[in-house]
């Protein structure tokens, strides 16, 4: 896509599809690495995923610096996404989420299996990043470059990353592999919470079927057909979001004429 308008339509489209999916609420974030300059990316304003359109978006080089101040609150973590890109040339859009559905996988540091076919977007078994082992104790927020430089660290060639008591960030080749790897790993996690409430040990896949699996996003149109029905689904739900009014100035009340003026008239 070399298209600037279309990908940031595109870019606001991600971030209401994965929040109207419930991977994201009032915080967490999409972003993509520009079009047409690698060493920036786009991310919108501090605004709830849901309500983000084109016009919100920011852009800013790859130390999370934006190229013109853009007069509005911005994200804390944007140092995620930034670090990311400069360590991946190969990922041009980076997720960070707390889907509830991983907490329980996060609170107790269980690995993240597949436990169904398109499951294995996720990867088997992804890094866990834990920001106390390198910086003590913190308020878990990726903030610095140095924190966000180390969870790139820890993500290293995954295409996800589970970060200790604080969420899920997931990475793609193109905006719309992100926000499937995102959702569907969110769904395979739901599955997986809820198999192992059963008690009994979880069916594995083989190494060569993770691999097959993992390839199913790049080999059917199932990358598309997902995109269009989360598309619907937004749409059904009450569509694209419309930007923030502007604020006015109140109207002055018309200043009441004086009756030698009316009698003139």
């Amino acid at each position: 896509m070399t298209d600037l308008a279309e990908a940031r339509r595109e870019l606001a489209l991600a971030n209401n599809i994965v929040a109207n999916e419930g991977v994201l609420d009032a915080f967490g974030h999409v972003s993509m690495r520009h079009p047409d300059h690698p060493g920036r990316y786009l991310l919108s304003r501090s605004r709830a995923p849901e309500l983000v359109t084109a016009d919100d978006l920011i852009e800013y080089d790859l130390d999370s610096r934006p190229l013109r101040e853009p007069g509005v609150p911005q994200y804390s973590e944007r140092v995620i996404h930034g670090e990311i890109y400069k360590a991946r040339p190969d990922v041009n859009s980076v997720c960070h989420h707390h889907a509830p559905v991983f907490m329980p996988l996060l609170a107790t540091r269980t690995d993240f299996v597949p436990v169904f076919a398109l499951g294995n977007v996720g990867g088997n078994k992804p890094p866990f990043w834990d920001q106390r082992d390198e910086f003590g104790d913190t308020d878990l927020l990726v903030v610095t470059p140095a924190h966000g430089a180390s969870l790139a660290r820890a993500l290293g060639g995954h295409w996800m990353v589970l970060m200790n008591r604080h969420g899920v960030t997931v990475a793609g080749k193109s905006v719309r592999e992100c926000a499937y790897r995102a959702i569907t790993a969110c769904r395979n996690a739901d599955f997986q919470v809820r198999a192992m409430v059963l008690g009994r040990p979880l069916d594995q896949f083989t190494p060569g079927e993770m691999e097959l699996c993992f390839q199913i996003i790049a080999r059917t149109t199932g990358l598309d057909r997902s995109w269009e029905y989360w598309s619907v689904r937004l749409a059904k739900a009450g569509g694209e979001p419309r930007p923030l009014a502007k604020k006015t100035a109140p109207k002055r009340p018309a200043a009441k004429k004086s009756k030698r003026a009316k009698r003139r008239r």
